[in-house]
C-alpha cells in the first residue's frame, strides 16, 4: 500500500462500510483531511447523517508499535463517562482492504482549538481559566480508575521509565538521520538516572498539550481531549513534564512556546503555579527529581520529531510541514542537556 496517497480516502467503498458499520450513517459526500497532526492522517468526513472524523493509520513501511489507531479506539472508548473529556468513538476498521490501512470513527466535536500557548486571541483575564481547565483534566486522568475502566492490561505496570528511555532510544536510532552530541549525551545518561519506582501507575496520554484540547466556543471548558496514539499506562509526571516543556521552549515559529513571555504581564501561570495546582487536585505534597522528568520529555519530543522527520525523507509523514519538523530536534535535544547540568 505504500503507493496509496494519504491524503484522499476511496469514498464509494468508504461509505458503503460506514453505512453498514455506524449506526445512522447516511450518503458520505466528502472525506477533507486537516492540516494539523504529525503522524495519523485525520478527515473530516461529511454525510447526509453530519459530520464525522475519521483517524487512519498511514500506509506503507512502519516503525513497530506506532500509529496504534486501534489503541486509540480503545481508549476514548474507555473514557466515555469519565470526568476525561473524549470524542465518541464510533467505529473501529480492522480491514485494511476498506481504504488501504486501519482506522476509527469518532464524532465530530465543534469548538475551539488553541495553537499558540500564550493564547493571543483571548484577553488576559480569560487565559488563566483555560490553563486551570487543562490542569483539572490532567489530573483527572491521571486519577482515572484504570481496572473499573477495562484498561488495566493497556500497558506494562512498573519500569515505565527504563523502558521508555529504551524505547525511545532504539525508535531514534531507527530514524536517526545525523550525529546530533545532545541526544548521545541523553541516550546514555538518563538510563543511569532513573529514579527509583515510587509505584504510580496511571493512564497517561503521552503528548498532552493544549493543541491536543477542543475548548468550548465561549467557555474555559475543555469538550475533547485529542490523539491518543501514544496512551499508554505510565508514570504520570511524564504527562506533567512533558506539557511543562512548553514554559522552556522560544517562541519558535514551528512549535511556539512560553519561555519568552512574561507570565504576570499575560496572565499565565508560571510552571511552578502549575505544578502546585496539579499536586494540589491530586493531594501530592510535591514531586522530587524534576529535572530527570523534564529532561527525560524533552529526549522523548525529540525522539518523535525525528520519527516526522525521517517519515517526510520516506514520504510517508501525514502533516505537510512534516520536514520542518527536523529542525527541532537539535534544540530540544540542547534544552534536555540543560536540565541535566541544572
Amino acid at each position: 500500500m505504500s503507493g496509496q496517497p494519504i491524503d484522499r480516502l476511496p469514498l464509494e467503498k468508504l461509505g458503503r462500510y460506514l453505512e453498514s458499520h455506524v449506526t445512522g450513517f447516511r450518503s458520505l459526500k466528502s472525506a477533507e483531511k486537516f492540516s494539523g497532526g504529525q503522524s495519523n492522517p485525520t478527515f473530516l468526513l461529511r454525510a447526509e447523517s453530519g459530520e464525522y472524523v475519521l483517524r487512519r493509520k498511514p500506509p506503507g513501511e512502519l516503525l513497530k508499535s506506532a500509529h496504534a489507531v486501534d489503541r486509540e479506539f480503545r481508549v476514548i472508548s474507555a473514557l466515555a463517562d469519565s470526568a476525561v473529556p473524549v470524542a465518541d468513538a464510533q467505529q473501529l476498521c480492522e480491514d485494511e482492504s476498506v481504504i488501504g490501512s486501519m482506522f476509527y470513527v469518532m464524532s465530530f466535536v465543534r469548538g475551539r482549538i488553541f495553537w499558540d500557548p500564550s493564547l493571543p486571541d483571548l484577553d488576559r483575564d480569560a487565559r488563566g481559566p483555560v490553563f486551570d481547565e487543562m490542569n483539572r483534566v490532567l489530573a483527572a486522568l491521571h486519577d482515572v480508575d484504570i481496572d473499573a475502566a477495562g484498561l488495566s492490561d493497556f500497558g506494562r505496570p512498573g519500569d515505565y521509565f527504563a523502558r521508555q528511555v529504551s524505547r525511545w532510544s532504539r525508535q531514534y536510532v531507527a530514524s536517526e538521520t545525523e550525529t546530533i552530541a545532545d541526544m548521545d549525551a541523553l541516550i546514555a545518561w538518563l538510563p543511569d538516572n532513573i529514579p527509583v519506582d515510587d509505584g504510580q501507575v496511571s493512564l497517561i496520554h503521552g503528548d498532552y498539550r493544549i493543541d491536543n484540547l477542543i475548548f468550548h466556543p465561549d467557555e474555559p471548558r475543555a469538550l475533547a481531549l485529542l490523539d491518543w496514539e501514544l496512551s499508554t499506562l505510565g508514570h504520570p509526571y511524564a504527562d506533567l513534564a512533558y506539557q511543562c516543556m512548553q514554559w522552556r521552549l522560544g517562541r519558535d515559529a514551528v512549535m511556539p512556546g512560553l519561555g519568552d513571555i512574561d507570565r504576570n504581564t499575560h496572565g499565565l501561570p508560571t510552571e511552578e503555579e502549575y505544578v502546585a495546582s496539579y499536586c494540589e487536585r491530586r493531594g501530592i505534597g510535591g514531586i522530587d527529581h524534576w529535572p530527570f522528568y523534564l529532561a527525560f520529555g524533552f529526549f522523548r519530543f525529540a525522539a518523535i520529531m525525528q520519527g516526522v522527520y525521517r517519515r517526510s525523507l520516506d514520504g510517508n509523514a501525514s502533516n505537510a510541514r512534516a520536514a520542518e519538523y527536523g529542525s527541532l530536534v537539535k534544540p530540544l535535544a540542547r534544552l534536555g542537556v540543560e536540565q541535566i547540568a541544572a
